[in-house]
């Protein structure tokens, strides 16, 4: 058979070029030695969820731990599965949470010197491969129809066998040369397979970065490398893009060690040194006491929008992340806790080999940790990102007041006192704990604890005699007044002394006055809190609570 005339009739092409062009145009990167060479190859879906950012901060991690380049390329092979926008939300989603691309699609940078990272605008370069290897006799075409092929999966299923285009089940991997053109001149559609070299008799040991080494059988299935649109799959692109894209680790699933044994083959076949690959454990989670992956359909805490939309703070998360994806990490924080995440070093080696446990309330714990550490400015600026999003516009009026804002801050968070508050997860939570301050979202629910006579006794009394410029001490001289007017006991001691001789304690009536304020029992200093919120504000508070 003419192979050089096959070639020529199924890639007609003539803007092709030599094979030995590529790698001058793609020569190999002027990095320090031991620097790493990593990438994130989304489908631009327009979903990005927990385990992409696990795998995008190893590979961001150990490509810049290591002096080396982390880039975004697309891998848009699949024209069904595009959605628009979707590249500019992969990296607005990673980028909030602290992972940067050095280079690659959508990402204006001097480095870019190795695209185009959008795999269909490279249909050139692997149609230029795929021809090679028809002349190489390594691939062929195929014409056989959907119908057919789910025949032959069938057939095999039946007969439990292993599925897939191989042996006496490769209908056209023998096609003669007259049975070929014959299915050309009839205008059948066809595809471009492998013409695969490999004995699943053999067995070969592959070292994987992450899982140490793993014993793989080879591969004997003639996959397919060009669709009958002429675009490749992602087997046969990926292989040719991270060889010229000089990619020296593919951080992956696990899912994708069943496709190992096809892409030895195909970086074999290609003449490429293949990149080390590093495998990462699955997402795990417990669910009714057992253990389960993570689930698109059952879990909305796998979505990164789940964490944006309720506020969480990146670094949090991240943070998180790290723990679960190199063991050391949590020892070294403790060590250095001041320092930041980014001069821990990270290796492949310490990555987890079997499933990593996902633990929600873990995440919680260290987010309220990392929310406490901030400063005034830096939570403002925090939940103001957040509001500006995902908040009401009640919300964005209320945050147009940065320095109402900060005080409050100051205060609830107790960001300016002795001891900070560790309470907080999230942003959502922390933008509705300061809704009192506002009167279009102050919604009191009276629930005093005493008659009505007492209650308005107490807030008109109080209301009299409140004075803003009072401090913490001359407020609450004013609260011992108004109690022991009332039949409370002025000082804690006499009714602990005498419980019986008193309607309560100056604690019940400062509880009446901050549940007419705040509209809740339970609240920080009420003496700040009236402060901040002013004079006005607070008679007319005062006066609202009365019970009519």
């Amino acid at each position: 058979m003419d192979l050089v005339k096959l070639a020529n009739t199924l890639i007609p092409d003539t803007d092709l070029l030599p094979l030995e062009r590529y790698e001058e145009i793609y020569p190999p990167r002027n990095l320090p030695r031991g620097a790493e060479v990593t990438r994130l190859a989304p489908s631009p879906t327009g979903f990005i969820h927990l385990g992409n950012l696990y795998s995008a901060l190893a590979d961001e991690r150990i490509a810049h731990t290591t002096g080396g380049i982390f880039y975004l390329r697309i891998e848009d092979t699949d024209e069904k599965r595009k959605v628009e926008g979707a590249v500019e939300s992969v990296i607005r989603s990673l980028k909030y949470f602290n992972v940067n691309f050095d280079e690659g699609a959508e990402i204006d940078s001097p480095l870019n010197n190795y695209g185009p990272y959008y795999q269909r605008q490279r249909a050139s370069i692997y149609r230029a491969f795929a021809k090679s290897l028809i002349e190489r006799g390594l691939a062929y075409p195929c014409f056989c129809t959907e119908d057919e092929l789910n025949a032959v999966r069938e057939e095999q299923t039946a007969q439990k066998l292993i599925t897939g285009y191989y042996g006496k089940y490769a209908k056209c991997r023998n096609l003669t040369e007259e049975q070929i053109y014959a299915n050309l001149g009839a205008g059948k559609p066809f595809v471009i397979r492998l013409k695969s070299q490999g004995d699943t008799s053999n067995k070969l040991t592959f070292h994987d970065r992450i899982k140490g080494d793993i014993t793989v059988t080879e591969n004997d299935q003639d996959v397919v490398i060009l669709k009958s649109d002429g675009i490749p799959t992602y087997h046969f692109a990926h292989a040719i893009d991270d060889h010229f894209m000089r990619t020296t680790l593919v951080i992956r699933g696990e899912e994708w060690l069943s496709s190992l044994p096809v892409h030895i083959e195909l970086f074999k076949v290609l003449g490429f040194p293949m990149p080390a690959y590093g495998h990462t454990c699955s997402l795990m989670k417990v669910d009714g006491g057992t253990k389960r992956k993570l689930s698109k359909r059952k879990d909305p805490e796998l979505s990164l929008d789940y964490y944006r939309k309720d506020g969480y703070y990146p670094v949090a998360v991240v943070k998180y992340l790290m723990t679960i994806l190199n063991s050391n990490f949590e020892e070294w924080e403790r060590k250095n806790p001041a320092a930041d995440y980014t001069q821990f070093k990270f290796t492949i080696e310490k990555m987890g080999k079997s499933g990593a446990l996902f633990d929600l309330d873990k995440l919680n714990d260290i987010s309220k940790t990392e929310l406490s550490k901030l400063s005034p400015e830096q939570m403002y600026d925090f939940l103001n990102s957040w509001v500006q999003e995902f908040g009401t516009q009640a919300d964005k009026d209320h945050f147009a007041d940065r320095a109402y804002i900060i005080a409050i801050l100051n205060l609830v968070m107790g960001i300016g006192g002795k001891k900070r508050r560790k309470d907080i997860e999230r942003a959502s939570q922390a933008v509705r704990m300061i809704d009192y301050f506002f009167d279009d979202t102050f919604s009191p629910q009276y629930a005093y604890r005493f008659d009505g006579q007492t209650v308005n006794s107490v807030l008109s009394q109080f209301a009299a005699i409140y004075d803003p410029a009072d401090d913490n001490s001359a407020w609450f001289a004013k609260v011992k007044e108004v109690a022991a007017k009332n039949g409370f006991a002025a000082e804690m001691s006499d009714y602990k002394a005498n419980p019986q001789n008193y309607k309560g304690s100056v604690a019940d009536v400062a509880e009446i006055l901050r549940i007419a304020v705040t509209g809740m029992p339970n609240s920080p200093d009420l003496c700040t809190i009236m402060g901040i919120l002013g004079a006005d504000r607070c008679s007319k508070r005062l006066a609202a609570a009365m019970i009519k």
